[in-house]
Formats: C-alpha cells, structure tokens, sequence
C-alpha cells in the first residue's frame, strides 16, 4: 500500500511475514487472495505467521475475511 512493506510471502508460500497495522493489513490480504484467484499465483496454503502457527496468528482472521479456507495444514486458498 503506497509502497510499503505489509506482507512477504516467502519462497514456497509457506510462511507470512506482516509490517503493518490493521488498517493496511487486511488490503493487502485481500490483494494476496487476488493475485492466487487471477491466477499470477497457484494454491497458498499458509501454515506459519510471523514464526507462529497460523491458526495462533492475528492474520488467521484476515486471511479467512479475503477467503481463505482451514485445512489440516493451515489456511488455503485456490484459483
């Protein structure tokens, strides 16, 4: 947002690293959802959060707001 980190998905789209508050958060969330439904990414499937589970994580909320689903692993997501 305006060229600010807020998420990093690293390589394998694993893990989840957040910079930013609530208020830009949950943009770019929805963004990531996206990029994964037009196609520019394949399935996500998010297991860790900030070096946390993403099920103990605040972005579990967020993700599961821009469509994420659970799964045994984490929160997916498909094109």
């Amino acid at each position: 947002m305006d060229g600010h980190l807020i998420l990093y998905v690293e390589r394998g789209g694993k893990t989840l690293l957040s910079f930013g508050d609530g208020d830009r958060l949950q943009p770019s969330v929805d963004a990531l959802a996206l990029a994964v439904r037009d196609g520019a990414l394949g399935k996500l499937t998010v297991e860790r959060a900030d070096g946390a589970p993403i099920v103990e994580s605040p972005l579990a909320a967020a993700l599961e707001a821009a469509g994420f689903h659970p799964t045994p692993r984490g929160l997916r997501i498909r094109g």
